[in-house]
């Protein structure tokens, strides 16, 4: 089949080199991380996907899936380019509390949908996340995560078009292997096209963020740590240290500023919340506090993610323990003495049901993590050089503490690029179970635009 062949048959258009449209639609949320595509299928139906998929396999060109929202493929060249954004759609049976989505919905879609009917999805901190990617890599939510799990915990079903070209159906009772190895792995299995997943009945939350000067970052880290000790798990936080830019859809205090933004929810009464969060209000004058009890559909106001695509570098790493020297250390590195030029370096205190393992297995590999670090540094290519140095930095300031796993869904493009350092980020056991189940579903290795788990 020849690309006039392909576009005769899909129902999406077509996209190669130097086509009007192929620089949006190959357009990702990081700017940093462009890709190349030789072909660019803009899918407007699973039958478009299988069809898609089909032409890459025989072509010999890899299978590159841009879902939606911050997800995307390793950057590369030659691969062929599915989108999904033309056929997407939300259903939500409020009758059943369950959402149903197709092709590359965000999840302002979902919340939007089941927010009228008193449900919550477990979305991440940003809206603008694509919902079928952040599911793929568990997804852990700033709300619900620590009293219901990952999100991927509350997936019934996935529709995949794999390396053959067929759309499957996985359930907890049928392509068991797949719904295992779809849940955790990432894109490497094949395309999904349709999730359906449970919704949570809650309304309002008691949550927001303190914000403390960076000057005083030496005092709010430790306090922060012994609080989160504290926590029910109802509550859920987290701590950033940020040289925030000067950017308008942040509040006034908060531009250009460097603080220490503790980020907070509660879910239950408002009183108990607020009752909970007293050690940290007692640490004295913010810059900004805004925890109150608000809808569950405004989440997104804890973390104040950006809302646009922008040019940025990252690192992450999991860490067993927070000890005061480990926190010694990230003050030396991101505190006021230092010349860190880090937009976020933030930690987020795990536990509670991310500890608990599933209804039915799944290749999740942090279970049992402490926290989670995840670096951040805003700037373009030109910066390329010390922002990799700083985010190293970090990283190698940090490894006394680490753990060797890792949340997959913060595991950046320069990170775990071998077969052996992705095998640490799952551990031997997981990844050999993931391994088999790929070397059945795409023996050819069709989908490795990403971080590709096969065989030593």
């Amino acid at each position: 089949m020849q690309i006039n062949d392909l576009r005769s048959q899909l129902t999406g258009p077509v996209f190669v080199p130097g086509d009007p449209g192929y620089d949006e639609e190959r357009a990702t949320f990081n700017l940093n991380t462009p890709l190349t595509p030789a072909v660019v299928a803009a899918a407007a139906s699973p039958g478009d996907v299988q069809l898609a998929v089909r032409f890459a396999a025989a072509n010999g060109l890899a299978v590159a899936v841009r879902g939606g929202g911050h997800l995307q493929p390793r950057a590369g060249e030659g691969q062929l380019l599915l989108t999904l954004d033309r056929m997407t759609s939300v259903h939500v049976d409020a009758e059943r509390a369950v959402a149903r989505v197709t092709g590359s919905p965000r999840w302002q879609e979902v919340l939007a949908a089941a927010g009228p009917h008193g449900l919550a999805p477990m979305n991440g901190s940003s809206p603008t996340v694509g919902v079928v990617g952040y599911l793929l890599g568990g997804g852990v939510s700033p709300v619900l995560s620590r009293p219901h799990g990952y999100a991927s915990d509350q997936i019934t079903s996935i529709d995949v078009v794999t390396a053959d070209g067929r759309l499957r159906t996985a359930t907890p009772t049928d392509e068991t292997d797949l719904f295992f190895a779809l849940r955790g792995s990432r894109g490497n299995l094949g395309v999904v096209t349709a999730v359906e997943f449970r919704l949570l009945p809650v309304r309002t939350v008691y949550a927001g963020g303190l914000w403390f000067a960076g000057e005083r970052v030496a005092e709010v880290l430790p306090a922060w740590r012994d609080f989160a000790a504290t926590l029910p798990d109802a509550a859920t936080t987290s701590v950033a240290v940020q040289r925030l830019p000067d950017l308008p859809d942040l509040p006034e205090p908060l531009r250009g500023a460097f603080v220490v933004h503790v980020r907070y929810s509660y879910v239950g009464p408002a009183g108990e919340g607020e009752r909970l969060l007293a050690p940290m209000r007692a640490l004295g004058a913010t810059v900004l506090d805004t925890v109150a009890e608000v809808p569950y559909t405004g989440s997104a106001m804890i973390h104040h993610d950006p809302p646009l695509p922008l040019p940025y570098f990252d690192r992450s790493l999991g860490l067993r323990e927070l000890p005061d020297a480990a926190l010694a250390v990230l003050t030396g590195i991101a505190g006021p003495r230092s010349d860190c030029p880090l937009t976020s370096i933030e930690i987020r205190a795990l536990g509670g049901a991310l500890d608990r393992a599933p209804e039915t297995p799944d290749a999740v590999p942090s279970r049992g993590l402490a926290f989670q670090l995840f670096a951040l540094g805003i700037a373009g290519p030109a910066a390329a050089a010390p922002m990799h140095g700083h985010l190293a930095g970090v990283i190698t300031g940090m490894t006394p503490w680490a753990h060797p796993r890792r949340m997959v869904n913060f595991v950046s493009p320069e990170e775990a690029l071998t077969p052996g350092e992705l095998r640490d980020v799952y551990g031997p056991e997981l990844y050999d179970r993931i391994v088999a189940v790929k070397e059945k579903h795409d023996p050819d290795n069709l989908f490795r635009i990403n971080h590709n788990i096969v065989r030593n």
